[in-house]
């Protein structure tokens, strides 16, 4: 008899009592009002750029470099979506493809019917095409999970005699992903110490098992050894194998996934990058891969035209705003849509994409206005003007913050408008209440640059979680999604939420390590590295880097079961919040890619939502 579809992911959860805790909270001491001036031009970094304005004052500039992309170049791209034809043949191969998923349940042979399901669920997924078979990736799940053993894993067919290393690793992931209860403890005998001179690192099947064990080893719960295990013996094993592969379109898939993983592959990059390896290796002789190629071409064009469109509406937003005569500030709104746009995908959620750029941009603004450019008496003003929402509050400010401000007020304004519309009620001073305690947390680091004062590690991620301006961009975006979230609810997703404090401490942690020298040589000494130093006398940089990077890992651990753990917040509200954090840690891979949008930025961006797929 078949066992129940679907067990609550929480049974199955080794150790619900997480380690590394969060970072205790902590009583801040009101800091004195005659704080020292900032530091003379003689104690500024050699290389700090310095300006002096119209009114003398002597500004601190990032020298960061312009926006990468032309408004006339984003106007002229195409507004066309396809041929005439394309919607009618794309909905032609949906219903093709839905029949021959269905066709499985009555044809499907016992030895491989297991692994055959999960790999046209990772196919469709994979390809960016998933939201168009909901249902029958549910009943397909379903039919494996009935068949699944925590204890073994499972064959490649409900009666195959042994277990398959691929079915297994594949399901394990496959299911986790899509929130059943599974555990991870069977993969342990599958790495056993033998296992090197089990596999053959020739053997294209067997490098597809290890492969499959790579990316599941990176949807890890905390104090799941087993999967540590699994992702260091993989790791290993599948870069050392690289040398030898002769078939190239795997070699780009293992490449891809090994420079990618998880918590950096957006959906859209992961989409464009498998249409070309997918075309070269599964479509011969085989219908069913040929319909799921062209659907994922046709589709991804449509989508990328939509996304085209709503970049002219942003770019033409960006210079009316008048955020765009902000030479001071980052011209980054182009890369922050894409942010948003690689992990939301569907056509409805156009007011998401642009008002995360828009939320993004303000923050970045706001950021170069209270690190570099404005003065320290400026910014108390300019944080209690804030605070009173009305531009008249502004008044005797600089130009530079009226601009901001004004934009700014307007966006929150505009995104408020845009919530109450799925949410039925009016969330504009809650939204403005968490802006007020981010501004808060600016202004506490721009008292901590002018006393020149280092805090401790704790004081200061305490107060980095919120200036890391995480929940702010997220927050009224996902409040647009069509998920009505009760007041209640939101608590789950939002502060004080764990699943929201790590969100924000993953970006603060992650933007330092990228961050920090460039951010020394603007003056700016306060970071996760040297607060760590400062902890611990004779530490080196390399070992703040090391104790951080450490810690990232485990909280993206605990950033899995936070998002996959079962709760009350609508799973399209959670799946875009958790996506906008990958969106994070991809721009953070390298460097800081919210000040340096570099060649590997531009060239995603312009595969992704520039050039067209050829068909």
């Amino acid at each position: 008899m078949a066992v129940s579809c679907i067990t609550p992911l929480a049974s199955t959860m080794v150790g619900q009592k997480l380690p590394l805790g969060r970072v205790p909270s902590i009583q801040r001491k009101p800091f004195s009002r005659a704080y020292p001036a900032r530091r003379s031009v003689a104690q500024l970094p050699i290389n700090m750029a310095l300006i002096t304005d119209d009114k003398g004052i002597t500004r601190r500039i990032g020298n960061h470099h312009p926006n990468l992309w032309d408004d006339d170049f984003l106007q002229s791209l195409s507004k066309s979506s396809g041929a005439p034809s394309d919607g009618e043949r794309a909905e032609k191969l949906i219903n093709e493809i839905k029949g021959i998923f269905n066709a499985l349940h009555l044809n499907s042979s016992s030895t491989d019917d297991l692994y055959r399901r999960l790999s046209m669920v990772d196919d469709v997924e994979r390809l960016g095409i998933d939201r168009h078979f909901q249902n029958e990736i549910r009943e397909h799940l379903d039919y494996v999970y009935r068949y699944w053993n925590d204890t073994n894993g499972i064959g490649c067919g409900r009666e195959s005699p042994c277990v398959d290393l691929n079915a297994t690793a594949l399901g394990f992931r496959t299911l986790r992903l899509h929130r059943y209860g599974v555990s991870s403890g069977m993969l342990q005998q599958l790495i056993s110490k033998d296992v090197h001179f089990l596999y053959s690192q020739s053997n294209e099947k067997e490098l597809r098992s290890i492969l499959n064990l790579f990316r599941a080893s990176l949807i890890a719960f905390p104090k799941e050894q087993a999967l540590d295990d699994a992702k260091a013996f993989s790791t290993s094993y599948l870069k050392n194998a690289l040398a030898n592969i002769n078939n190239t379109n795997l070699s780009k898939e293992i490449q891809f996934n090994l420079e990618y993983g998880w918590h950096t592959n957006v959906p859209r990059l992961e989409a464009r990058t498998y249409i070309d390896i997918y075309g070269d290796v599964k479509t011969t002789n085989n219908i069913f891969n040929s319909k799921l190629l062209e659907l994922a071409k046709i589709d991804f064009n449509k989508i990328q035209s939509i996304q085209q469109q709503e970049l002219q509406i942003l770019s033409r937003w960006w210079t009316e705003s008048g955020l765009a005569k902000l030479e001071f500030a980052r011209h980054r709104h182009v890369e922050f849509y894409f942010w948003a746009a690689g992990v939301c995908i569907e056509p409805k959620y156009s007011t998401f994409r642009i008002g995360f750029a828009k939320m993004a941009t303000f923050v970045t603004c706001l950021d170069d206005i209270y690190d570099t450019y404005g003065t320290i008496g400026e910014l108390e003003i300019f944080t209690k003007a804030i605070k009173r929402w009305d531009l008249r509050s502004m008044e005797g400010l600089p130009e530079f913050m009226k601009i901001t401000f004004k934009a700014f007020d307007e966006g929150v304004r505009d995104m408020a408008r845009e919530a109450e519309k799925t949410q039925g009620r009016d969330t504009l001073d809650y939204a403005r209440k968490a802006w007020e305690v981010y501004i808060d947390a600016y202004l506490q680091e721009a008292r901590w640059l002018a006393m020149g004062y280092i805090p401790s590690l704790e004081e200061y991620l305490e107060n980095g979680k919120v200036s890391s301006g995480a929940r702010v961009v997220t927050l009224q975006p996902v409040l647009s999604l069509d998920a009505p979230i009760s007041e209640d609810v939101i608590k789950e997703l939002d502060y004080p939420s764990r699943f929201n404090e790590i969100l924000c401490l993953t970006l603060r942690l992650r933007g330092d390590t990228k961050t920090f020298k460039a951010e020394a040589d603007r003056g700016e000494e306060v970071s996760c590295i040297t607060c760590y130093i400062k902890d611990h006398p004779g530490s080196t940089e390399r070992d703040a880097l090391e104790y951080l990077n450490n810690l990232i890992d485990e909280r993206l651990k605990e950033l899995n079961w936070e998002y996959l753990k079962p709760d009350n917040v609508p799973i399209i509200s959670k799946d875009h919040a958790y996506g906008l954090s990958k969106g994070l840690q991809l721009l953070y891979k390298e460097r800081d890619g919210f000040s340096v949008s570099g060649i590997e930025t531009k060239n995603i961006i312009t595969k992704t939502m520039i050039e067209p797929v050829p068909m």
